[in-house]
């Protein structure tokens, strides 16, 4: 069994298990199964629901779903338990800011097309954007969040029909390309430019141009009705009031925007990201070629976190490029050993932690290095699935 100790809230936090089992991959994958399963019980669960999907190659190694995709009322007040709604392996979650990775995905194509270059700069082709001294960022500054931009601002008190232009009269607050600074404001300018550039909304780029060819047929924008919940929304701890929030964007800026962004507002199951994952494992086809690929994966990555270890775990150190979610989703792709990790989790539901751990997903990553070390979905695994 997995050994666990508290966290500064109180909540247990999974941890690498010692003793017999390591180097097994059935006794690592069983014991990942284990532990997700333990993150929505308790009277203080880690998450509301969570599912997994773990692969290398063709192979799922583990696919599994734990907990409620709808359990609370609200904050403080649970539902009865005969309306509670079990999360099973194809319940939809919001992705959060994993629709990031989505953004970057169609910017790239852009290139590959020749309707952008990295270094293209913004102003050139969407010239709201160069106001307040930010003509000289380019592509490459937004997807590698080294514009200079803030974290974020506070769009959704901006008056319906002009959400964006706190965003234009914006000023960077260092040199464009001398700092990091991740912010969701380079993608919600970067799903401007797309729309822009190719005169599509963005939830019609997704489709054709990655979700339709893969075949993810449960990814899109909101709404999707039986999303698992995310969070009773109010103030002082969220930013806008709405209760309950389920099926529609958890992000308040992305609410604000229609719910169709560069930085979040997209749904998704753990099945669909898997095809994402090996589509780009195995080269970019039918989607991207494979030095589209490498733009988006090489260090130091544009639009996915390339080599994090705090939340990669084993995984990371191998070319392993990855994101996560506010939500409680994260995603990693190990390019060594052509593994990949999924991690959905409603970590907001009913209401989003005061402080926010996230060792749950290294461990995961932990747990999935050893087992593909092991061998795990290797030509000679005759494992089937999870």
């Amino acid at each position: 069994m997995a050994a666990h100790h508290p966290v500064e809230d109180g909540r247990p936090s999974l941890t690498p298990a010692t003793g017999t089992g390591i180097g097994d991959p059935d006794a690592e994958l069983d014991a990942l199964r284990r532990e997700v399963d333990d993150l929505p019980r308790g009277a203080r669960p880690r998450c509301g629901g969570v599912v997994v999907l773990a692969g290398r190659g063709p192979v799922d190694l583990l696919h599994h779903a734990a907990g409620w995709a709808v359990r609370w009322a609200d904050r403080d007040r649970e539902l009865p338990p005969e309306r509670w709604e079990p999360v099973r392996p194809d319940t939809p979650f919001d992705l959060a800011s994993l629709t990031k990775l989505l953004t970057a995905v169609l910017v790239v194509g852009l290139m590959e097309r020749g309707e952008l270059a990295p270094d293209t700069r913004v102003a050139d082709r969407l010239p709201r954007f160069g106001a307040a001294g930010k003509d000289p960022i380019t592509v490459r500054h937004l997807l590698a969040h080294t514009s200079g931009l803030r974290p974020e601002l506070p769009l959704y008190d901006a008056p319906p029909g002009r959400r964006l232009e706190p965003l234009w009269r914006e000023a960077p607050l260092h040199p464009p390309g001398t700092e990091r600074t991740y912010s969701d404001l380079n993608f919600i300018a970067l799903g401007a430019l797309l729309e822009h550039v190719t005169g599509r909304r963005l939830d019609a780029l997704l489709r054709e141009r990655v979700t339709e060819p893969l075949g993810m047929t449960r990814t899109g924008f909101g709404p999707v009705p039986d999303a698992a919940a995310t969070e009773d929304q109010r103030r002082p701890v969220a930013k806008l009031d709405r209760g309950m929030v389920r099926g529609t964007v958890h992000d308040e800026n992305a609410f604000a925007l229609g719910g169709i962004a560069g930085h979040a507002g997209v749904f998704s199951t753990a099945a669909d990201l898997g095809r994402l994952c090996r589509a780009l494992l195995t080269g970019g086809g039918p989607i991207l070629a494979p030095r589209s690929v490498r733009l988006l994966l090489d260090p130091p990555g544009l639009g996915f976190a390339v080599d994090q270890p705090w939340f990669m775990g084993g995984l990371a150190g191998r070319g392993a490029a990855g994101h996560t979610g506010f939500t409680g989703t994260s995603l990693v792709l190990d390019r060594a050993g052509g593994g990949f990790l999924i991690l959905l989790a409603t970590t907001v539901h009913p209401v989003r932690p005061a402080r926010p751990d996230s060792r749950f997903r290294a461990a995961a990553a932990d747990r999935l290095a050893r087992a593909l070390a092991a061998g795990a979905g290797s030509p000679g695994d005759r494992r089937i699935g999870g």
